[in-house]
């Protein structure tokens, strides 16, 4: 028999790229379960299938960095920390976490492939033994506009959004009196395309740093929140620094008031998509 849930979670996360260094991703995830009725004349009750898998996930991936174990650099687990050193087409990252902020997947590189091998792996050992196998589909938003790939973090924020380097694939909408600007909105995502954006608070000299070594062109972060300190150091031009922090509120407000200043005389309206199906929408 054969069971499917599609649209199970969404999974808003980064991983390393070997040409383009930390890629904010977000990706719809339908599974599909294979097995045998059990007492109950299910495969599995879709309460279970919603909840149980969905925190599987949850707890392996999502908002995490995903790093391919066959890594062009070097990195140290222990059980708690994660400290990452990484080259990428002439940039470089490096950053320390807490071990949980980071999840390693088998392979040289972070596709759909490696990552729906990885999520089999991962969630068919935790489900009832007549469940024989389960397979998954990844599959980013339709997109009706244009939209980049960004990696940030939250030390405010008392989820997994504080974990430094995690992102998600947003769409982003701009209109000026109401009328959409395509141009606008390409450049914008063409800017932002691949992009790490940094508080100006959480800026600190390579000095300060701790367990990573920033390089010269480097732009250095750090901060300690409710799961433990982080720290960040990766190459200036990777980076977009704002005046606040990077919450999708501020950052759709900060869009708002930027495009502002080009066009003064317009309404501006900037909805900022965070992942799939959710954001902000700021006026200005």
């Amino acid at each position: 028999m054969i069971l499917f849930v599609n649209d199970l979670t969404v999974i808003d996360f980064s991983y390393l790229c070997n040409q383009r260094g930390a890629v904010g991703e977000s990706w719809i995830v339908d599974v599909t379960l294979h097995g045998n009725l059990n007492e109950e004349s299910m495969v599995l009750d879709f309460s279970l299938v919603k909840k149980q898998i969905k925190r599987i996930i949850d707890n392996s991936i999502d908002h995490k960095l995903a790093v391919p174990t066959s890594l062009n650099g070097k990195y140290q687990l222990d059980d708690e920390r994660v400290v990452i050193d990484y080259e990428f087409s002439g940039h470089h990252l490096a950053m320390a976490a807490p071990k949980d902020a980071v999840c390693f997947i088998n392979g040289d590189s972070i596709n759909y492939d490696s990552v729906i091998a990885f999520l089999r792996q991962t969630v068919l050992p935790q489900l009832p033994k007549n469940v024989k196998d389960v397979e998954f589909t990844l599959r980013p938003e339709p997109s009706r506009s244009f939209y980049y790939h960004y990696s940030h973090g939250l030390k405010k924020h008392d989820g997994n959004c504080q974990r430094i380097v995690h992102g998600h694939r947003s769409q982003i909408e701009i209109m000026l009196d109401g009328i959409p600007m395509p141009r606008l909105q390409k450049e914008r995502a063409e800017r932002w395309q691949d992009i790490y954006l940094g508080s100006e608070d959480d800026i600190v000299t390579a000095d300060a740093l701790q367990e990573v070594t920033a390089r010269d062109s480097d732009l250095c972060f750090a901060y300690t929140s409710t799961q433990g300190y982080f720290e960040l150091a990766i190459s200036k031009d990777r980076c977009d620094i704002i005046p606040c922090d990077s919450t999708v509120e501020c950052i759709a407000d900060y869009l708002a008031r930027d495009i502002k200043a080009q066009f003064p005389d317009k309404q501006v309206m900037v909805r900022a998509y965070e992942g799939v199906g959710k954001g902000a929408i700021g006026i200005a």
